[in-house]
């Protein structure tokens, strides 16, 4: 980046705030919407209850009919939490 434009930012940025006006943040438009974090920890939550209700109830809660596959249901589920952390901003 060369000398002028640094100082032509710098001006930008110093008039703008003379004016009145804030600078915003590219960051600004890229953040997640409120309902995000609670849906993306209520998926790790529910998918780690899901896990330890089936243990706890000796394998006959949640879903009996799934058996073993309860624990691989649990999983997905935390697994779609985790996923969501990656796109937490």
């Amino acid at each position: 980046m060369s000398p002028e434009k640094s100082v032509d930012k710098a001006s930008a940025r110093a008039v703008s705030k003379a004016q009145g006006k804030q600078e915003r943040s590219p960051h600004d438009e890229e953040r997640n919407p409120a309902w995000f974090k609670p849906v993306m920890f209520g998926f790790m939550l529910v998918g780690f209850l899901w896990v330890i209700v089936y243990y706890i109830s000796g394998t006959t809660l949640p879903v009996q009919a799934l058996g073993s596959w309860n624990i691989v249901v649990g999983f997905a589920v935390m697994f779609v939490g985790f996923i969501m952390t990656t796109r937490w901003k």
